[in-house]
């Protein structure tokens, strides 16, 4: 396997010499020089939270590109990354996690960085790259110096774009972006249930450059937050019963996107505001056993034994390069705009997590691990 890597001092020059600089490493620089391990965050055991049991390890081995033919992976020295619920809700499963997960495990899913060893097949990647993107839960997270992730998953990051929104990107864009673009129409009404969080503010925005009308939950506090992203009405889930309200509107709405999970009644009252050609698409919620039998009921349960009437999706995140690059091209044209609400060196991860975990972030919360 041919493969090309550069170290960390790569990061400091300007784009024109970082191609330069990287090709005469890749020339001339021995495999015996290049960086063996890197600084991450890890955890074996999630007891009590992930957010206590996390430990940052600075001799930990830098992971290696696949060696099978015909594999594309891009071996990526990360900049920025960012959390989403997903990165402490999957490890905290207790054994389903530790079937799925090795550990010792680095959390982290999405990632921005710049590109410093490729697997000999890839050809639509250099060295020197700025790339954005996201990888699956797996040991190998982002909240490292290094992270490896397949082609198909990352895509370069577009002029004038930062890094840190584009590290926000990965999961949250890709959710708002493949739960609204291919179940709309420009002119529908949208409801984005829980549109002040990471993929909620994406949501919103993702709609609004459809040509939606867009409804959005939230509390008092991020509904001017959630109108200066397009959202044309507002419901207050702190003071009204949003079901009730959604009822009084009628059938209206075309697609139902429910990043919160509550109200727990949300989809079977859809009966009287989604239309029957509507769909309602459920991205998040709580993860415990009251919640994993609502969704089974939601799914199994027929209309004449009870259950709701309209179709019920339950969303799966997919890779998709094409629909990086669109939301990278709306972000670099401002026609979307990355809520990011904090940023936070690479050693205070774990507050980083209790912020997450409240549950009451605007936006996206965003990790500096390099340069």
């Amino acid at each position: 396997m041919m493969c090309r890597i550069i170290g960390p001092s790569f990061l400091h020059s300007t784009p024109e010499h970082l191609r330069s600089q990287a090709t005469n490493i890749a020339d001339n620089m021995a495999s015996k020089d290049a960086p063996k391990t890197m600084k991450a965050w890890q955890y074996s055991s999630t007891t009590g939270g992930i957010e206590k049991n996390l430990v940052l390890n600075d001799s930990v081995p830098i992971p290696t590109v696949s060696s099978r033919r015909g594999d594309a992976e891009l071996l990526i020295q990360v900049v920025s990354a960012s959390i989403n619920p997903a990165d402490y809700k999957a490890p905290e499963l207790g054994l389903v996690a530790r079937a799925v997960i090795r550990t010792p495990a680095t959390p982290g899913m999405d990632f921005c960085g710049r590109v410093v060893q490729t697997t000999e097949t890839v050809d639509d990647f250099a060295v020197g790259d700025l790339v954005f993107g996201r990888i699956d839960v797996q040991q190998y997270g982002t909240t490292a110096e290094y992270v490896v992730a397949p082609t198909k998953t990352c895509t370069p990051v577009p002029e004038g774009v930062s890094p840190d929104d584009a590290a926000a990107v990965g999961v949250a864009g890709i959710t708002a972006y493949q739960t609204i673009a291919p179940n709309v129409k420009s002119g529908d009404k949208v409801l984005i249930n829980g549109g002040s969080g990471g993929t909620g503010t994406f949501g919103i925005q993702v709609a609004k450059a459809l040509g939606c009308h867009v409804t959005a939950t939230c509390s008092p506090a991020k509904a001017d937050l959630c109108r200066s992203l397009g959202a044309d009405e507002i419901i207050d889930y702190t003071s009204t019963d949003v079901s009730q309200v959604l009822k009084a509107k009628g059938q209206v709405f075309s697609l139902v996107v429910d990043n919160a999970g509550l109200p727990a009644n949300l989809y079977k009252a859809a009966d009287d505001f989604l239309l029957p050609t509507g769909k309602f698409v459920q991205v998040g919620g709580p993860l415990n056993f009251n919640a994993i039998k609502t969704v089974a009921t939601r799914l199994l349960v027929p209309s004449f034994l009870g259950g709701g009437k309209r179709k019920y999706v339950m969303y799966n995140i997919g890779h998709s390069r094409d629909d990086l690059k669109q939301l990278g091209q709306w972000i670099a044209e401002k026609k979307i705009k990355v809520v990011v609400e904090e940023t936070y060196e690479l050693g205070d991860l774990p507050k980083a997590f209790e912020k997450l975990k409240t549950g009451r972030n605007a936006g996206k919360l965003v990790i500096h691990v390099g340069k």
